[in-house]
């Protein structure tokens, strides 16, 4: 995948809304590609995370304590937590079919935060609103 079909897809990621064209064309240089079979679990709940995911193009089934929480698909991201923490992961991620993913680590997306430091406020802003709308969704 080209690295404008790159810019693109990340572009779609709440987490990075507001950033300019030269803090998101840095982002997409430490961003990988990765292509996996149908069946591969790419996080495990319970265990540690160090990356965010994009699927570029797949499905995936997301399950907490083995029950069906949601399912993904092209464009969806998971394990954006992991960026900032190394705390464990609250699902279990299995791909349902062969899906291309985009994996930015840790340690990539902290070279990005050193060369730009207002990025962390924007993708701050970008979790508050996660949040916010997890909470809603929880009020009964």
């Amino acid at each position: 995948m080209d690295k404008k079909k790159q810019l693109g897809l990340l572009e779609v990621v709440p987490l990075f809304h507001g950033l300019s064209a030269k803090e998101m064309a840095r982002v997409a240089r430490v961003a990988e590609e990765v292509s996996l079979p149908a069946g591969s679990v790419i996080a495990e709940e319970g265990q540690p995370g160090d990356a965010i995911y994009l699927l570029a193009d797949g499905a995936a089934l997301v399950r907490r304590n083995g029950k069906k929480i949601a399912s993904l698909g092209t464009g969806d991201f998971f394990g954006e937590m992991s960026l900032l923490d190394e705390g464990p992961r609250s699902a279990t991620v299995e791909l349902v079919r062969d899906s291309t993913l985009l994996v930015l680590h840790r340690q990539d997306f902290a070279a990005v935060l050193s060369d730009f430091p207002g990025v962390a406020r924007i993708m701050l802003q970008g979790l508050a609103a996660r949040l916010r709308e997890a909470d809603r969704k929880m009020v009964v």
